[in-house]
């Protein structure tokens, strides 16, 4: 086994109990955002029951993202300068310096995998050290070559044989097994993207995987324990998280979003990028009538030639963004097909992310996923702006939730190697919390 094999991402430590600030950034193909909260304990909430802290934004910012194609970073100075920007508008807005940051990662190739792992019991009855050594070979074992650790999730235990555990410690048992949901990514992504932040002179408090994020955010807890899919619509990948009985049970994603979309429309009707980017905004759907034909609209030609624009209907570029929309959810559909979704037929899908806000996407996703779809928005902030309260929020306020649930991923002891960037620091080494308490 190589050392890159042993790779782990930075995992936050449990949330304290009072008063914390947390950032968030979020490094998208299309948007940089970047949220500052303050996190206040809080009692437990009705159809939130899994936060423990209330959740007060302070400060944001939401820019053009520079130097990222599907997910990972491609131009590592242009993305410094783009998350250097982002994060000094949100400092300004919440009047505090960040000094470390939750971090999204949404390429990669994210991938799930359910893993079982059991050992003989030592002492009679189950310890956590038992516990921690059966989860760490489980997790070792899921780590393919290049593939880093994002999340290992116990999601149940068993005592010999039996399943259905859901704390063993101090039980009796001969045998001990568990049963844990390992999401893994590209170790050059996740290296890569951690470089950008420390090049902006930040810490990693913690990395999490963009679907699992936005199902913290846009997910109530009926839904997550009855079973539900968040599919995550970027506008480089399209990532999903499954959940079932409370729990996040899979996760999977690829390179497939909403700047295919704009660069389709922009090859099909022969506009510059940016034009089709603005087209696909204002007047993208996935639904034609039959007015639409009928409907024309003048778009202005690439290159030399903008003063002779062109003539294209309504149906024509509805045709256009249909068409790859609908390959999105086939492959979606594809990817459910092979997690345990599958196994829960009225399991609804929630749709977050930027390319999700075209018109007509749940219908589509209703006919092609066969499900009950709906569009996810962040539930339970305080203070969110308007423009923040939409789906393609999912993954920034999401991460200012994921704190609130590290306690029950499994953390490497600290002796394990973690992932290097190539600067000074280790790759892993925990962020400091911006402040704590005041």
């Amino acid at each position: 086994m190589t050392g890159l094999d042993r790779n782990l991402t930075p995992k936050t430590r449990p949330m304290p109990k009072r008063t914390a600030l947390v950032a968030s950034l979020d490094v998208g193909s299309s948007k940089i955002a970047c949220m500052i909260a303050r996190l206040k304990p809080s009692p437990p909430n009705e159809a939130l029951r899994g936060r423990t802290h209330a959740v007060e934004l302070i400060g944001y910012s939401q820019i053009q993202s520079r130097g990222v194609k599907a997910g990972a970073v491609v131009d590592l100075a242009e993305c410094e300068k783009a998350v250097r920007h982002a994060v000094a508008l949100a400092e300004r807005m919440a009047k505090v310096r960040v000094e470390s940051v939750l971090l999204s990662v949404s390429g990669g190739r994210l991938h799930g995998q359910l893993v079982e792992a059991a050992a003989d019991i030592r002492g009679g009855s189950v310890t956590s050290d038992d516990i921690s050594r059966v989860t760490s070979a489980g997790m070792r074992h899921a780590t393919g070559a290049g593939r880093t650790v994002l999340h290992a999730l116990p999601v149940g235990y068993a005592l010999d044989g039996v399943k259905g555990i859901r704390d063993p410690r101090g039980m009796v048992a001969r045998q001990f097994g568990v049963d844990m949901n390992v999401v893994t990514g590209d170790a050059t992504v996740a290296k890569n993207l951690m470089l950008v932040v420390e090049r902006c002179h930040l810490n990693v408090e913690a990395m999490a995987s963009s679907p699992y994020v936005a199902g913290l955010s846009v997910l109530t807890d009926d839904e997550a324990d009855l079973g539900a899919a968040v599919v995550e619509m970027g506008a480089g990948t399209t990532t999903i998280a499954t959940y079932s009985g409370g729990r996040f049970v899979h996760g999977s994603g690829f390179a497939l979003g909403g700047q295919h979309i704009t660069m389709d429309l922009a090859r099909g009707i022969g506009a510059c990028i940016a034009d089709a980017e603005r087209i696909k905004t204002l007047y993208g759907t996935v639904l034609t009538g039959g007015s639409d034909s009928r409907e024309l609209m003048s778009v202005p030609t690439a290159g030399d030639d903008r003063e002779t624009p062109q003539i294209v209907s309504r149906a024509t570029i509805a045709n256009i963004v249909r068409h790859r929309a609908e390959e999105i959810f086939e492959m979606v559909r594809d990817r459910l097909a092979d997690s345990p979704f599958a196994a829960e037929p009225r399991a609804r899908v929630v749709l977050s992310g930027g390319a999700s806000q075209l018109t007509g996407t749940v219908e589509l996703a209703t006919r092609i996923l066969n499900r009950q779809v709906r569009i996810g928005r962040p539930l339970g902030f305080g203070r969110l702006p308007n423009e923040a309260k939409g789906s393609s929020f999912a993954v920034p306020t999401g991460l200012l939730v994921y704190p609130q649930y590290a306690h029950l991923e499994h953390v490497e002891p600290r002796r394990t190697r973690q992932l290097r960037t190539g600067t000074d620091g280790y790759f892993g080494k925990v962020g400091r919390w911006l402040r704590e308490g005041f």
